[in-house]
């Protein structure tokens, strides 16, 4: 790891881990404190204990990911009832969803070894219990308890451990922890923040490992010095990590970015834009294009890009396209009237979807356009994003142009571009301001049947900003200001020169300024 690429790592690294801490720790907390009760009634009621166990090992099966991303949509209805009946609303997006998700993930070692360890103790010892006059109450808690407790300590033990690991993909979802070095690193292909998130993640779960490995210890030996040893260590992990958040300014606007590069650098803009103008920044990144718009609607952010094309196939579920100027009015327009959202405007260029092909490949098969594809593609493996199979804008190509590939793969983007070099796709749908079409010499292929809207990038703000005139003025001035050749080059600097999305934007600030 190089020493820029460390410290600028080891920078992020107070507000990174003491989330992750603060998220994984009130998971396993709340996980404990629902899932002893349920093993205690399990232990005695086998009708009761079969059902528990079974939900608690479906929860298990499902992916980490998947189970944090099923609370934003449940959160976000609840969030619309409980404005319409009182007034306020439930965050839908960041800690709430990771911390419900993350709870039912901690349950079942808990469970598990709760049953096991009441379920194991001696029958003659209950019995004993029973004939000194012990009522049931208080055989649990002053003979089976500490008898199980070593057990119980082991599924705290492993649970924790698994929360902790599993905490790193919450940053979809708009919770930062420690895997928002892996998500920024694998997208920006900065593999020494991928290393140093993974590091960091495994070295905390080894600590509280092992603190708790001594507790588990204390219980099994009646050690109280061990006992006491491990819950000091781990008040001191907590409160080390707890520091550098309670010392930190509250953010008053929060910056919303999608899940590429250029989100990155264009949601560091906009916080540079507005830290000079006063304001103390958060940013929340690698949103879906879903998650960020809704999120952007209730007002969890304050602002973000978006793209014109985005908007008008997703949200407003438009097939048709009458041409750039009728697309940004209709979509301001739209978005002022039913989700109260304000488009500044345009910053300037065009970011679109774009199949594209390696040039010597195209030039050898003569593709230039879709229409030209569609007689090869039957032949040729297409390759995509997360998001773009599923999306109006890939029905619609496949509507007009009649394209039928043999094989469809998805890919994280940088793997997608990496995919079409090295040959292991034909094509790919690539975004028009991509640094990385001129670094790996690909042909864009024209759509004459216009089957694409446009993707002008849009920046907008919420409708609880719309009539802050310190904040739109700090943004106005970037209206129409970023041309297309300026944004591919910020973006070829993130993507080939590996400089840092924060120093893309200072660049692009430094022209916008000129």
């Amino acid at each position: 790891m190089s020493g820029n690429a460390f410290a600028a790592a080891l920078a992020l690294l107070p507000d990174y881990l003491g989330q992750h801490v603060v998220l994984s720790a009130s998971a396993v907390l709340l996980g404990s404190a629902i899932s002893l009760p349920l093993a205690i009634a399990a232990s005695r009621s086998r009708r009761l204990g079969g059902p528990v166990l079974a939900i608690a090992s479906i929860v298990q099966t499902i992916p980490g990911l998947a189970l944090l991303a099923l609370f934003y949509p449940l959160l976000l209805v609840a969030s619309n009832v409980t404005v319409a009946l009182l007034g306020w609303r439930i965050p839908a997006l960041g800690f709430l969803p990771a911390l419900l998700a993350l709870t039912l993930y901690s349950m079942l070692p808990i469970l598990r070894n709760t049953v096991a360890g009441l379920s194991g103790i001696d029958p003659a010892v209950k019995t004993a219990a029973r004939a000194v006059g012990m009522t049931s109450r208080q055989s649990l808690t002053m003979v089976e308890l500490p008898l199980a407790a070593p057990v119980i300590m082991a599924g705290i033990r492993i649970s924790a451990v698994w929360v902790i690991g599993t905490a790193t993909l919450s940053t979809p979802v708009g919770q930062t922890s420690l895997g928002n070095y892996i998500f920024t690193g694998l997208q920006t292909e900065n593999w020494a923040f991928v290393l140093f998130g993974c590091v960091a993640a495994a070295s905390l779960a080894l600590v509280v490992d092992r603190l708790l490995a001594i507790a588990e210890t204390g219980f099994s030996r009646r050690s109280r010095k061990r006992l006491i040893a491990a819950l000091g260590g781990i008040l001191i992990v907590i409160a080390a990590s707890l520091y550098p958040l309670v010392t930190m300014d509250v953010a008053e606007v929060t910056i919303g970015a999608k899940n590429f590069e250029e989100q990155y650098t264009l949601s560091a803009l906009l916080a540079d834009r507005l830290h000079k103008a006063g304001f103390r920044t958060a940013r929340r990144a690698d949103l879906g294009s879903t998650v960020v718009f809704r999120a952007l609607a209730s007002g969890e952010i304050d602002t973000y890009v978006d793209y014109s094309g985005t908007i008008w196939a997703n949200e407003m579920h438009r097939t048709d396209s009458p041409g750039r100027k009728p697309v940004l009015m209709q979509v301001a327009q739209w978005l002022r009237t039913t989700r109260g959202i304000t488009a500044l405007g345009s910053l300037g260029f065009e970011n679109a979807y774009v199949l594209s092909m390696r040039s010597d490949r195209a030039k050898t098969l003569g593709i230039r356009t879709l229409a030209d594809l569609a007689v090869y593609a039957p032949n040729l493996t297409i390759g995509g994003d997360y998001e773009f199979f599923s999306r109006p804008e890939w029905k619609s190509m496949v509507n007009s142009y009649g394209l039928n590939f043999a094989r469809q793969r998805t890919y994280q983007p940088t793997f997608m571009y990496r995919a079409v070099r090295d040959g292991d796709v034909d094509v790919i749908a690539a975004f028009s301001t991509d640094g990385r079409i001129a670094q790996y010499d690909l042909r864009l292929l024209a759509d004459p049947k216009s089957a694409l809207p446009p993707y002008d990038a849009m920046l907008l703000v919420s409708g609880k900003r719309a009539g802050d005139v310190r904040f739109l003025a700090a943004l106005k001035p970037l209206i129409g200001k970023i041309n297309l050749s300026a944004m591919q080059q910020a973006n070829l600097m993130v993507d080939r020169d590996k400089r840092t999305p924060e120093e893309a934007a200072h660049w692009l600030a430094g022209r916008i300024v000129r």
